[in-house]
């Protein structure tokens, strides 16, 4: 400031540079807000690993659905099949003369084959139906701990908040707790528990 101005101190600035120049007598409110900080970033990386892993499972069951769908597709294309070779077995037992009688059979024989064909295509749709699903399990489950594990954070920051207004410091004892409740729920998910 130059020499010709005038500038009063207010209390707050003279408190602000008393703790400047000699250190803050009460360091729980920092210790605390670097505690919310901590936890408010572990809780946002649970949370979006939660809804990563979410987005994924729905992935992988709408995934199951379609093949179900596809599986479905062969399974009525394989009856329509059946139900040929049904009739060429028919006619072949009908037929009045033996190049006829002949005729039906080589169609019943070609429609036994490509049942074959079919049903192996709809036995590996069902199974990859199977693979979508348990996948789908697998991620849902990873989601609940995710989920947990963000949740724990959420209850520990308000409970920092609830420590630093009322100023009992007994209290970060259950933040501590439930913070490490928290780390505990993102491990499990990390490991795939």
């Amino acid at each position: 400031m130059s020499g010709d101005e005038f500038h009063v101190h207010g209390a707050h600035d003279h408190a602000v540079e008393h703790a400047a120049e000699h250190g803050g007598g009460d360091s729980l409110p920092g210790r605390i807000a670097v505690l919310s900080a901590v936890l408010a970033t572990l809780g946002a990386i649970m949370g979006f690993q939660g809804g990563d892993t979410q987005a994924k499972a729905q992935l992988y069951k709408n995934t199951a659905a379609i093949t179900k769908t596809k599986a479905n597709d062969q399974w009525n294309y394989y009856q329509a099949k059946g139900v040929k070779r049904n009739l060429a077995d028919f006619g072949a037992l009908m037929a009045t003369k033996p190049e006829y009688a002949e005729n039906f059979k080589a169609e019943a024989d070609r429609y036994k084959k490509e049942q074959a064909d079919i049903k192996t295509k709809a036995d590996a749709l069902e199974a990859d139906v199977e693979e979508w699903d348990k996948r789908s399990e697998e991620q849902m489950h990873e989601h609940h701990r995710w989920a947990l594990g963000a949740t724990a954070m959420q209850i520990a920051i308000a409970l920092s908040a609830i420590a630093l207004l009322s100023r009992k410091t007994w209290l970060l004892y259950g933040v501590g707790l439930v913070a490490v409740a928290g780390v505990a729920f993102g491990a499990m998910a990390l490991a795939g528990m």
